[in-house]
């Protein structure tokens, strides 16, 4: 009987390590809370600052995104609303977040066995970011930053409550949502390529912005304003969520 219970155990373990292959740990230095959205793993988490949270991704995931959202006021049952990255008024994401919400994109272990990861503007911007390998290993797989002060900056025509909104959503159009064929870059998306390079800017900037890390064996970092620094744009205090659940 100890033979098939350790067996079972050794069984389950192996199964785990199978399933698992990355974690992601994300953390918020913003000097204010940050509810941290990923989806199709994860959900939701309410980061005050200092504070982590670790997802595991199976191996194969694709499509997932990681955003924090800003603005959130969720009461005990986790309904509520944010002015940034809300996704449908629920605490636990199971969908994408409203423009402007700065993204970290990934897919685990796709062609060649690599990992392609990004951190993407397409949708805006509104807290800064940093996307990284806990162990770079060279080439594209190394450390990526979008952290300039472009809610600052942003031009009028996009400047939103708490963010600075992207051209697509606010204007539309085959020229800035590229949704019919091949487009390129326009004014306003040379607007977050310049301050954010390693950044997508439009949806067909693939060549200067994704990056590879071998699958499998890879585990990586998100983290929300990496410098610790306010931007002088965003409120210090935002509003409390009454949701303990969150906490």
């Amino acid at each position: 009987m100890g033979y098939l219970t350790s067996s079972f155990v050794l069984f389950f373990l192996l199964c785990v390590t199978y399933t698992y292959a990355a974690t992601i740990e994300v953390r918020n230095n913003c000097p204010y809370t940050v509810w941290a959205a990923s989806t199709p793993i994860g959900g939701g988490r309410r980061l005050n600052r200092g504070q982590t949270w670790v997802i595991n991704a199976p191996r194969g995931t694709k499509m997932a995104r990681i955003w924090g959202r800003t603005g959130c006021n969720f009461n005990a049952a986790g309904r509520g609303t944010c002015q940034t990255g809300d996704c449908g008024g629920v605490l636990q994401c199971t969908g994408w977040g409203k423009p402007p919400n700065t993204l970290a994109e990934y897919a685990l272990d796709q062609f060649s066995n690599l990992d392609f990861w990004d951190i993407s503007l397409v949708d805006g911007f509104n807290i800064p970011m940093t996307f990284a390998p806990t162990k770079p290993s060279g080439g594209k797989c190394h450390a990526i930053h979008c952290t300039a002060n472009i809610n600052g900056e942003c031009p009028r025509a996009l400047k939103v409550p708490g963010g600075c909104n992207n051209p697509c959503t606010t204007f539309g159009g085959q020229q800035y949502c590229c949704t019919q064929g091949p487009c390129g870059p326009t004014e306003l998306s040379k607007f977050f390529k310049k301050r954010c390079p390693d950044a997508y800017s439009y949806p067909q900037d693939d060549p200067t912005s994704t990056f590879t890390c071998p699958g499998g064996s890879t585990n990586y970092r998100v983290v929300f304003c990496p410098n610790g620094v306010a931007d002088p744009n965003f409120p210090l205090e935002m509003p409390a969520s009454t949701d303990e659940v969150a906490k």
